[in-house]
């Protein structure tokens, strides 16, 4: 009797179901038709009678002052040094300053000067992307988010290709389905990686993985069933772009396991102004009576500056007072938000615990000529990011001509602080102790033996160069405007 009522039940849902999916899709026409028209009736012709193609590049925060956001403005250069009948577009969250200033500071901070005018797009609902508002199940609640946020830059402006430069994959199926565009991204990080999950896997207690949850066997396993539904949901919106590209090798094993797309991926290594950084004369250091060491860096919790903090405390405590010259800690980066400043304020006040205090200064949102001018004083370069994906800082300290000690991980390990022609370029480290360890062991270095391997480090950046990255980029981007 319940097999005859389970039997004439599924004829109806089928039914019901097929109503209902066909409904969706009848839907979905219905909205991409209303926008091929909207995107009709908006666009207007040029001088020539054509009508220019839109490129748009949803980045939310473009006016960061990231490695993320050098990409940006130099992929737009790019485009517009190669495509005479190209507008480009940003849509961008950064609603405290007018497009003015924002191509203003993109030549303040990183030397990067536009061909011609940019279009932004302001978008008012970007709170929609802030971790801040997702205390829990953030990976999801900022997926769904930029999908919200995707549909206002949609609503506002319809381009012919469409880039995502910030990692937000969810929007990509909206604006290849609905809005009828082509679309690429560029990848900076994965948004879940394979190794995220062995973080959980592990219960191992990270910044991404608190510790009530490594403590917890049930809270472990639910949030490792969370990730996998994630990182398939991932693979799914991520498959449909029709160009992908990533910054590093560490990032590309992780796509490819990830979105299965290998025809359409590529590795265009990010643009750093390598050149800027090779003007600067490389002597061997004459002064001895105090050296620096450097950090570039977002303020981000990611970027671990505790771990930096605390290595230099321990090489301060160890070292032998009156033997060696003074030591700073220089910690530059930008601050994107009110949470930045306050993580600022928390080093600030570690330092105070540790007895730095007056060893280390902070400099926030500096101008790229002070930027200059404090690497090619350092002696040592730090890098402390676990899995960073790719390093445009650790690039930028190899070029200015500073010792770089890097995370033995991600893209310093892979791609960045490698032999080059069978020479050191740089050391790496993983732990506070190791850190200590390989400052104290850099300037035990006679200066001669520093300039060998800063030598070193500077020919082997120019695989990293504006030019490669231009190069690789229009080649990769190319299917997009067949």
């Amino acid at each position: 009797a319940c097999f005859r009522l389970l039997c004439s039940l599924l004829i109806p849902a089928l039914f019901l179901s097929g109503i209902l999916c066909i409904c969706l899709v009848v839907l979905l026409w219905g909205i991409r038709l209303w926008i091929q028209q909207r995107k009709k009736q908006s666009s207007s012709v040029g001088r020539d009678g054509k009508r220019p193609l839109l490129v748009a590049f949803f980045h939310p925060y473009c006016n960061a002052g990231g490695g993320g956001e050098r990409v940006l403005w130099c992929a737009i250069r790019t485009l517009q040094k190669k495509y005479r009948n190209v507008t480009c577009v940003v849509y961008t969250g950064d609603r405290d300053a007018t497009g003015e200033e924002i191509v203003e500071g993109a030549f303040r901070r990183f030397n990067i000067k536009l061909i011609h005018p940019v279009k932004f797009v302001f978008l008012e609902k970007r709170y929609l992307v802030e971790a801040s508002l997702y205390p829990h199940f953030t990976l999801l609640g900022q997926s769904l988010g930029s999908v919200f946020l995707g549909w206002e830059a949609l609503l506002k402006c319809v381009p012919d290709v469409y880039i995502d430069s910030m990692g937000y994959a969810f929007t990509l199926p909206l604006f290849k389905y609905l809005g009828g565009c082509r679309v690429g991204c560029y990848v900076h990080y994965p948004t879940i990686s394979t190794d995220m999950l062995s973080v959980v896997r592990n219960q191992d207690t990270r910044f991404n993985n608190a510790a009530f949850i490594t403590n917890s066997p049930f809270f472990s396993k639910f949030k490792l069933v969370y990730y996998y539904f994630f990182a398939f949901m991932y693979g799914l919106v991520g498959s449909c772009s029709d160009v992908i590209m990533v910054n590093s090798s560490w990032t590309l094993n992780h796509i490819l396991s990830l979105w299965r797309a290998g025809a359409s991926t590529s590795v265009v290594y990010p643009p750093c102004d390598v050149q800027t950084f090779l003007d600067i004369p490389l002597e061997v250091e004459k002064s001895t009576s105090e050296y620096s060491i450097v950090s570039v860096s977002q303020f981000r919790p990611e970027k671990d500056h505790p771990l930096q903090i605390r290595a230099f405390a321990k090489l301060l405590k160890e070292k032998r007072v009156g033997q060696q010259p003074s030591l700073k800690l220089i910690l530059i980066g930008g601050c994107r938000n009110q949470q930045d400043e306050e993580r600022v304020n928390n080093l600030k006040h570690l330092c105070e615990e540790l007895g730095v205090g007056n060893d280390v200064m902070f400099r926030i949102n500096l101008p790229f000529e002070e930027l200059q001018r404090h690497l090619a004083e350092a002696t040592i370069g730090l890098h402390t990011m676990w899995n960073e994906h790719f390093g445009i800082g650790v690039v930028e300290c190899m070029a200015a001509g500073t010792v770089i000690l890097a995370h033995n991980s991600g893209g310093p390990k892979l791609d960045i602080v490698v032999p080059y022609e069978g020479h050191v370029t740089g050391f790496l480290a993983d732990n506070e102790d190791n850190y200590a360890e390989m400052m104290a062991y850099i300037l035990s270095l006679s200066p001669e033996k520093r300039l060998e391997i800063r030598e070193n480090a500077r020919r082997s950046v120019h695989r990293f160069s504006n030019q490669h990255f231009e190069d690789t980029f229009l080649l990769s981007v190319e299917p997009l405007f067949k």
